[in-house]
């Protein structure tokens, strides 16, 4: 590695930390995915921003990477506290389809939406159901000594492996709370390893087991995943911060008992905050579950989200607002119109790419993703006229690779996204505009400001002097 070393905020330590990777020549990540039973919303995709951000920065100093994202397409309750009812079977229940139809639909959806944010896609994309058969042996290598049955299934006994709970950081009370409450249970945040299937209950997705036909708890899989496809030990875990209460200290539980030791599974575990709306505009009271495709209606690039996201640190609250959202829209657009303008006047080839640039991104982006820190480098990069236009191009690529933004082969047109509210299309906006174009060469101002006004009505933006002509108003 070259440049600055990377430091990681570790939740397990809450400290800052060096990353020293176990194996240099091939860096692991594991990332907890999505429960495949409803479209992505976009506090969900947040945290594959900040996964993607931090497997581009490992890229970029020079380490290879071997990434896994896991699709839960079974296990994971109506409530995040091991509770309720299995999300895919209430919502194939529901809506009265096919549980694994339900699971393919929306899957491709949530790799479309990583496409669509410009997240690389990981190296393994890993199915729960897939990997049945692995938890069931997993859970008859850990029940004698870590484990008891129950009427209901088969449940961890926390107290029996070290230090459970650590990673929540004196959150336990809290997290304990929200853990069924189940008649026999040895304490209360004891938890399933797997759910037996009720009796007269048949459902779509069941396996039998040494301890009945059902399905694995949602906890299993990502021990089971990590370990199949990352190894005994790997270097970082990442998930939501909602995952640090309970998921993630269940699954270190899991780990411990399976190999008999302390060690946690991962190195390094690592936690993106919340999205917050504070306005409520993105309540289910207001009935706007709020996905990328809903951005995309109301006129928003899905890139915008993106540098959204790259606008606050990680580990802080994302405040959501349309007005926040229209604010980084408009900074995307700044930057590829100046993209666009130094490309318009950068003959001949680059002598170099400013290494102080260089060294400022690294610096940023070493200091635990700094994103917030990185952006402005990246405005005062491309307004340098100290530096050759050419120069600063050729810095462009690595930005790219840094950020994910596709500043270096946008177009202002790919920006324009018409919303849904629209009235009129492109060819309608053509052909106003060639009217316009008349009523002004015949000096019928009146006329000229009527068109423009009625294009304003339908949602569009008139932008004399401008090469581009015209953008869609989003709305907000």
């Amino acid at each position: 590695m070259t440049g600055a070393p990377l430091i990681l905020y570790n939740s397990l330590t809450r400290e800052p930390e060096t990353f020293r990777p176990l194996d240099p020549s091939n860096v692991r990540v594991y990332s907890c995915g999505p429960t495949v039973y409803h479209y992505a919303h976009i506090g969900n995709l947040r945290a594959y921003v900040f996964t993607d951000t931090l497997a581009r920065v490992i890229r970029w100093k020079g380490w290879p990477l071997t990434h896994v994202i896991n699709i839960t397409d079974v296990g994971h309750l109506t409530s995040d506290a091991d509770a309720g009812d299995d999300k895919m079977e209430a919502a194939a229940r529901a809506s009265g389809r096919d549980i694994w139809a339900i699971a393919r639909h929306y899957t491709e959806a949530f790799e479309r939406n990583l496409a669509e944010l410009n997240i690389v896609p990981p190296t393994h994309l890993p199915r729960a159901t897939d990997h049945v058969a692995e938890m069931i042996a997993w859970g008859e290598t850990i029940a004698e000594r870590h484990c008891y049955p129950l009427d209901d299934g088969l449940y961890f006994d926390t107290s029996t492996v070290p230090d459970y709970g650590r990673l929540a950081g004196g959150q336990d009370d809290a997290a304990h709370a929200r853990i069924e409450a189940v008649a026999g249970k040895r304490h209360p945040q004891d938890f399933a390893i797997w759910r037996r299937t009720p009796p007269g209950e048949t459902r779509q997705m069941e396996w039998d087991s040494p301890w009945g036909r059902g399905a694995p708890g949602w906890h299993l899989e990502c021990s089971v995943m990590s370990r199949r496809y990352l190894g005994a030990a790997f270097d970082i875990h990442t998930g939501g911060i909602d995952h640090r209460e309970i998921h993630h200290p269940n699954e270190i539980a899991q780990n411990q008992a399976y190999c008999d030791c302390a060690d946690t599974g991962a190195q390094i575990w690592m936690h993106n905050n919340f999205v917050v709306d504070r306005g409520g505009k993105m309540s289910k009271s207001s009935g706007e579950f709020m996905t990328l495709d809903r951005l995309v209606e109301r006129g928003f690039h899905p890139l915008a989200y993106r540098l959204m996201c790259l606008q606050a640190h990680y580990r802080s609250e994302l405040d959501f607002s349309w007005e926040n959202l229209a604010a980084a829209q408009v900074r995307l657009k700044r930057l590829v119109h100046a993209v666009a303008a130094l490309r318009a006047r950068a003959p001949g080839v680059a002598k170099g790419a400013p290494t102080a640039y260089r060294d400022q991104l690294d610096a940023a982006l070493s200091d635990d993703l700094n994103t917030p820190r990185a952006l402005p480098v990246v405005d005062a990069l491309l307004a340098d006229k100290r530096v050759a236009a050419a120069d600063r191009l050729a810095l462009l690529d690595e930005v790219d690779a840094l950020l994910g933004l596709g500043l270096a082969t946008l177009t202002r047109e790919a920006l324009r996204v018409r919303p849904a509210s629209a009235t009129i299309d492109e060819a309608g906006i053509a052909a106003a505009l060639e009217q316009r174009r008349a009523a002004r060469a015949e000096k019928d101002f009146a006329r000229s400001d009527s068109i423009r006004d009625e294009l304003a009505a339908a949602g569009v933006e008139v932008m004399d002097g401008d090469p581009l002509g015209w953008d869609w108003k989003v709305v907000v």
